[in-house]
């Protein structure tokens, strides 16, 4: 199959970046032929002001990426584009180019974007999904994209603009969630739900199970005030010094937060900053548990998922897709969002139970190894391919999933194998069975 991925690349490296580059190896070990059309968000940097005065116009739409992804579209001649960002130097301009040429598109919400300017559905220290029932504007005035009016009324045109024009609605075949709870929202802000499938991301290479419980609680994240480490150290200043923390990750509260808990003598807590993926691993396999006190709805983030791959229990806030992804008792524990009694009340009375934290590791193992794995994350990256192009090519009903097929080792990977769009007809035709609603390939429902 001949794949086009797509990702506007963000200037700080984060998950989404990491899901870009992960899947597009994955789908080049399975065989297939892929190629990338990226841009960078650190070209802004060496704009001249005047150029970077057309970044508004620009984010409705950019003449120049429409060209050239056009020009690569005409070349390339894909089978599918799949887009992971298009904010802000792509622009939707290439859903247009796309629906010209009739390539079809698939697309994975990472963020609330599409319904949010600031994309998380977070203002004010809480959630918040006023756009949704209102005016995109409603998030200038609160400046909701980085703190600025300006900034957030490009982002409020570029949805207004192509809400409008239907762009969204019409022009992707299919839009790839990572959580029920993700995929509950879009529903509620209108896009329809035949369009949206459920396919959460992996840990690869996978690190391995961890030995022993660890000796230390751990966060590895975004230091800034919406991923709750304010709450989290608020939690600290209640716990006895022998209960170590350490924060991997850095951001805007880092600075801040450090110097407070210098100041207070909390020896305890130690900022290690950004760290490589090795020494992350490292430090997550030394851990007790995982804190994520995440005070935003959040989607499938790749932190909580690496501490299950490493057996590690996850502690997290009460909220949004985290009540999803987390059982209670089973693979970690919860507290309520923004309660830094509660989180510290938990903490307490799981720190000295070894043998309890060892089996919710051990569940946590099994919860990736049934579902985070990159065996099980391509053939399903796959089966939704296969499924859009058959519903292109007139199938009646949409194709059954492969992994819903019994099938051995060597039959699936026939079907993955290069060659396989040629075969798709076919392999639509095999295994055209109708499934009554796209949830029932999910992997739990909405709550």
């Amino acid at each position: 199959m001949k794949i086009l991925l797509v990702h506007n690349t963000y200037q700080d490296r984060g998950g989404e970046d990491v899901v870009f580059e992960r899947e597009g190896r994955l789908l080049r070990a399975a065989g297939h032929e892929v190629r990338e059309y990226q841009r960078n968000n650190r070209e802004i940097k060496d704009y001249s002001t005047i150029r970077k005065l057309t970044l508004l116009g620009r984010t409705v739409w950019a003449p120049d990426s429409y060209r050239q992804f056009g020009t690569l579209l005409d070349a390339y001649r894909p089978d599918i584009v799949h887009i992971h960002n298009t904010f802000p130097l792509i622009s939707p301009s290439i859903y247009w180019a796309c629906q010209e040429r009739q390539v079809p598109v698939v697309q994975t919400l990472h963020n609330y974007r599409m319904f949010c300017p600031g994309a998380n559905f977070f203002r004010a220290g809480k959630p918040c999904e006023d756009c949704v029932t209102g005016s995109f504007w409603q998030g200038v005035g609160h400046g909701c994209y980085r703190d600025s009016r300006t900034e957030t009324a490009a982002v409020a045109l570029m949805l207004s603009v192509h809400h409008a024009r239907k762009t969204f609605a019409r022009m992707v075949d299919r839009y790839i969630v990572l959580t029920a709870f993700a995929r509950s929202r879009f529903i509620n802000a209108g896009l329809p739900a035949e369009k949206i499938t459920i396919k959460s991301n992996c840990v690869d290479p996978d690190p391995g199970m961890r030995q022993g419980t660890g000796s230390y609680a751990l966060f590895v994240g975004r230091v800034s005030p919406e991923k709750g480490v304010p709450t989290l150290l608020k939690a600290w200043r209640q716990l006895p010094r022998s209960m170590t923390l350490q924060v991997v990750g850095d951001g805007p509260g880092r600075a801040q937060l450090e110097a407070e808990a210098a100041a207070e003598g909390l020896t305890n807590i130690k900022f290690l900053g950004q760290q490589p993926r090795e020494e992350v691993v490292a430090a997550m396999k030394g851990a007790r548990f995982l804190v994520f006190p995440s005070e935003l709805y959040e989607n499938l983030p790749l932190t909580i998922i690496e501490a299950f791959a490493c057996g590690v229990p996850v502690f997290a806030s009460r909220l949004g897709a985290m009540q999803e992804i987390v059982e209670e008792g089973v693979t970690g524990h919860f507290f309520e969002p923004g309660n830094s009694d509660d989180l510290a009340r938990v903490a307490s009375w799981a720190w000295d139970k070894a043998d309890h934290l060892r089996g919710v590791g051990e569940q946590a193992r099994r919860e990736y190894e049934a579902k985070y794995t990159a065996a099980a994350d391509s053939q399903r990256l796959v089966d939704i391919y296969l499924d859009v192009l058959a519903q292109r090519h007139g199938a009646r009903n949409p194709v059954r999933p492969l992994h819903s097929v019994e099938l051995t080792q060597s039959e699936a990977q026939d079907l993955v194998a290069p060659g396989s769009a040629s075969r798709r007809c076919d392999v639509a035709s095999e295994y055209r069975k109708p499934l009554t609603t796209v949830d029932s390939v999910s992997q739990r429902p909405p709550e």
